[in-house]
């Protein structure tokens, strides 16, 4: 009975391991990008589906609706945090960008909530 329970203990750890997007990408400058237009906007380009993508770029697009949807659930800590700064970033000087985002992840405003009350967040 105990190496069952110890066994489906284990399965359960792995999916959950499983269950998180890669942190492959998580030692990226967020800051440097950030400040500085040239470096970002090809990534937001990226997302937009209107520029090239390098393969930071390309992981996130896959994920980002995702995130969108499920507040960043299968985030690491550290991508959690990037995301609200990211986005912060975005409302706060690129305006016109944030809302073209939304409008290819989330047209029809369905997830606005889960994504604004995890942006507002600190968890």
């Amino acid at each position: 009975m105990k190496l069952l329970i110890l066994t489906v203990a284990l399965a359960v750890i792995a999916f959950v391991v499983c269950e998180q997007y890669t942190d492959r990408y998580d030692d990226i400058n967020i800051d440097e990008i950030l400040s500085n237009k040239r470096l970002l906007i090809p990534y937001v380009k990226c997302l937009l589906d209107k520029g090239r993508c390098t393969p930071e770029g390309k992981e996130l697009k896959v994920h980002i609706k995702d995130g969108m949807q499920t507040s960043c659930s299968k985030c690491t800590e550290f991508q959690r945090k990037m995301a609200r700064k990211v986005v912060k970033h975005l409302k706060d000087n690129e305006p016109d960008y944030w809302e073209q985002l939304k409008g290819k992840y989330d047209p029809e405003n369905k997830y606005v909530e889960i994504y604004e009350a995890f942006l507002a967040s600190e968890d």
